[in-house]
């Protein structure tokens, strides 16, 4: 422990003597001042994010022409309709009676087209039957037949036994009888009947008494309860037949009634269970003809008014009155308010839109709507002299030349106006959100600008502002998207005729949209949902307005919802243009975006592959400075994607000659040992940045990127070659060193995150070589590396601030120590006993 605290002892003073000799005994001219232009904005070129830059040494291009040329640019191709606008239009008082000169019949397209749109929008439904709600409702009639046929299974056949033998009403009293009542039934018949019935009884004939007992229950001459009347009936049988036939007849009535007291308390069950079930006593009462005959009844008038179809919307009484039209000659009187309290149950509404054909038929009717005519004959006035012109008149006064076309120059200055104002906005908005704008990025914005007047002219409105806003929020933030979308949705309707408001308020919303997330995404996959996002919306938006400010009484949905599912396929279309275009722009325009950083930083990439394989030490330099510079560029806001794919390609210079450089070497001899020439060897270090921009242009990667190859090295004093030169000429007073020959050739960092980038890179090497310091150790050494490259002047243009750098250093150390964790140390027995397992392991192939 002792040994590893006096090297690390060593390094700090080794550090600290190189501190006095090359900053506190440097010429004046080197030592630290104060930039006053630090608090100046720019930008790194094609970034939406913003650093401080000393500006003395560039100067800015006028933007004068630009503006003329965006101003004259957008009036003229915006505000066309202002080179040829009628005098006479409409709802303008015509100074003088006008009529028409010759006979003619004149097309009103816009009222033709407007005809037409109505007929899509509300035409009449084409209808078609809903099988899958009537096999619903076909179960459901049979689940409820099912459950009363199984009731009248419980109670058994009725009548039981033939009307020779008991009448219809004796049979349905001696079934439904009380058991009190029963039992005096039973007592009636084993007791001896009176003299009087036996003489009656005598005197009858067989034929005499079936025909009695079919009629008993309405014969008026027979004067008996229905009880008597069964007991008469029952001594009838005994008499006539033997008694041995009555006693069986007498079980079966009682089997009967055990069978339909169960039936009755099932009926029971559901009527407490559900008070509206359709089912009660009189289920029992009716005769297995009745019931079979009213089952095929309500089969029957349920199929035939499926088939004819039951409209949504029908109200419950015109729906019973169509149901007791069917149900009637169909079902038995006396169970028709069986099938009435069916049927309503059941029965569910099933026409549904035919959306194809509906579709179809409104384009049919749409087309088929004949031009609308403006007939005038020769001489006929189309308008008096004080009169207002109405639209029609107008079409007429224009179709014969007589609107006064000419160019409305009062309109077009305040077009230009309007036009300059909104330039204005931009211009503010420009210098809050991304300064420092290059005059190729503004001219891009105004080519992507011009496109949506050329879209509109084209009929293309649902198109025109989503590109334009994904393009703009993914090139350039969603703070300028959100604010060209805005400006053109304002403008574009004053300059130019949009024929459809839905269509176009459709478009400003999938823009807007499209502007305020595209600056977000962070893949192409990403980008791609947001084009469906940007089409969901204008589908919702189109359908939105449309019945807002439909004149249709009703609304036909299927036509109106494929004219939103066009719009919404037509914002993912938009998606899909953004998509393809934005490669040729990045690469023409000279622009980074977070797609195409995140890109750019992907390790597959083929300039990525040759560091790893040519020069793997450089590589894995490289990861770790990507590491540190990435989470500092985080906690200070700077473009994180910017400084990750900057610090993979700012040594890619090193593949020219991967030996030359100590990280490759991987403990073999050092090749400026054998050398010896320390201004060879500083050629060879200098070299690697000319070739890293050689690289990089020939990769074709973006000058923000190519920035980093030089930034990151500035100016700095290549020290270790410059004091072997200087003891060279301690020996040989001959030799002249000067510093200029081992610096690099710079220029020093421009932007916040090259210079973020140079820290990183100066600490690195230090931060590997220590192993077992402390927190305070290393944030020491940091400190001091810092402060000597603010010393140096590196940092004057970068924007870096220097209460910035004690925030930057504890990053740095911070992040060092996560890669420098302590980690437990192995027992010996440990290793000897996973080293014998290793040995004794029998290899997997024999052969």
């Amino acid at each position: 422990m002792g040994a590893k605290m006096k090297t690390i002892q060593d390094l700090t003073r080794q550090v600290d003597r190189w501190w006095r000799v090359y900053f506190t005994e440097a010429p004046r001219s080197r030592q630290p001042v104060r930039n006053k232009l630090c608090s100046k904005k720019s930008k790194v070129p094609g970034t939406g994010k913003e650093n401080k830059k000393q500006t003395r040494s560039k100067k800015k291009a006028h933007p004068g022409a630009v503006l003329v040329l965006a101003v004259v640019s957008l009036t003229s191709t915006i505000g066309y309709r202002l080179y040829n606008a009628p005098k006479l239009s409409s709802e303008t008082i015509a100074p003088e009676t006008i009529s028409a000169p010759y006979t003619a019949e004149i097309p009103d397209r816009q009222a033709t087209e407007a005809k037409r749109q109505r007929e899509r929008t509300g035409a009449i439904p084409v209808l078609m039957i809903d099988e899958v709600v009537n096999k619903q409702v076909y179960q459901k009639v049979e689940e409820i037949l099912d459950q009363g046929n199984e009731l009248r299974r419980q109670a058994g056949e009725f009548p039981f036994v033939g009307p020779e033998l008991l009448s219809f009403d004796t049979q349905q009293h001696l079934r439904q009888a009380q058991e009190w009542e029963w039992r005096m039934v039973l007592q009636g018949v084993n007791k001896a009947p009176t003299e009087e019935e036996s003489q009656e009884s005598a005197t009858l004939s067989p034929e005499a008494v079936a025909a009695n007992n079919s009629q008993a229950a309405t014969d008026e001459k027979i004067s008996r309860t229905e009880q008597d009347q069964a007991i008469f009936e029952l001594r009838s049988i005994e008499q006539s037949e033997k008694s041995e036939k009555l006693k069986a007849l007498l079980d079966q009535i009682a089997q009967v009634r055990q069978g339909y007291a169960q039936a009755l308390n099932e009926i029971k069950a559901l009527q407490v269970k559900d008070r509206a079930t359709i089912y009660d006593v009189k289920l029992l009462e009716m005769s297995d003809a009745t019931w079979d005959q009213t089952v095929k009844g309500i089969q029957e008038s349920t199929r035939r008014m499926m088939a004819q179809g039951i409209p949504r919307g029908l109200s419950d009484n015109l729906l019973r009155k169509a149901i007791a039209l069917h149900v009637s000659g169909s079902v038995p009187e006396s169970t028709a308010a069986l099938a009435m309290k069916l049927l309503p149950r059941v029965l569910k509404a099933n026409l549904i839109e035919d959306a194809e054909k509906t579709r179809l038929q409104a384009e049919h009717a749409a087309l088929s709507v004949e031009t609308v005519v403006i007939s005038v004959l020769e001489g006929e006035v189309i308008v008096e002299a004080g009169d207002r012109i109405t639209r029609p008149e107008f079409v007429a006064i224009d179709y014969f030349g007589l609107s006064q076309r000419q160019v409305n120059w009062k309109g077009l200055l305040g077009f230009g106006m309007l036009v300059s104002g909104a330039i204005g906005v931009f211009w503010v908005m420009e210098r809050k959100f991304h300064p420092g704008m290059r005059q190729r990025d503004q001219l891009l914005v105004l080519l992507l600008t011009l496109t949506a007047p050329l879209l509109v002219v084209l009929n293309l409105n649902a198109a025109s502002l989503p590109v334009i806003g994904l393009l703009m929020g993914s090139f350039y933030g969603s703070a300028l998207g959100v604010t060209v979308v805005g400006l053109l949705s304002f403008v574009l309707p004053i300059g130019m005729e949009i024929i459809s408001l839905s269509d176009w308020l459709a478009s400003v919303a999938g823009g807007i949209l499209g502007g305020l997330m595209a600056g977000r995404m962070r893949s192409r996959e990403e980008f791609a949902l947001l084009g469906v996002a940007v089409g969901l919306t204008q589908g919702v938006v189109y359908l939105t307005v449309t019945l807002i400010i439909s004149a249709a009484a009703s609304v036909v949905w299927p036509p109106l919802l494929v004219a939103a599912g066009i719009r919404s396929l037509g914002g993912l279309a938009c998606s899909i243009i953004a998509l393809g275009l934005s490669p040729y722009l990045e690469h023409v325009f000279d622009l980074v975006t977070p797609v195409r950083l995140a890109e750019l930083a992907n390790p597959n990439r083929p300039l990525l592959q040759r560091l790893a394989s040519e020069a793997p030490g450089t590589f894995q330099h490289t990861m770790f400075v990507a590491t540190l510079a990435e989470a500092a560029a985080r906690v200070l806001g700077c473009n994180v994607e910017l400084v990750r794919a900057g610090t993979l390609y700012h040594d890619i210079g090193k593949m020219h000659d991967p030996l030359g450089f100590i990280e490759n070497q991987m403990g073999g001899p050092n090749k400026h040992d054998e050398i010896k020439d320390p201004w060879k060897s500083v050629e060879i270090i200098k070299k690697h940045v000319s070739e890293g921009l050689v690289m990089a242009r020939k990769y074709r990667l973006p000058k923000s990127i190519e920035g980093f190859i030089p930034e990151h090295q500035g100016t700095m004093l290549i020290a270790y070659f410059y004091y072997q030169a200087k003891q060279m000429a301690e020996i040989d007073p001959s030799i002249v060193v000067r510093e200029s020959d081992f610096r690099y050739d710079g220029p020093i960092s421009q932007s916040r995150e090259t210079g973020i980038l140079m820290l990183a890179d100066s600490c690195e090497a230090a931060l590997r070589s220590l192993k077992d310091a402390t927190y305070q150790e290393a944030l020491g050494m940091v400190n001091k590396i810092l402060k000597a490259r603010w010393q140096d002047n590196q940092l004057v243009d970068s924007g870096l601030k220097r209460e910035e750098m004690p925030i930057i250093a504890d990053i740095f150390v911070r992040v060092w120590e996560q890669f420098n964790h302590k980690r437990i140390a192995y027992p010996k027995g440990a290793l000897n006993s996973s080293l014998s397992k290793e040995k004794n392991r029998e290899p997997v192939c024999s052969k």
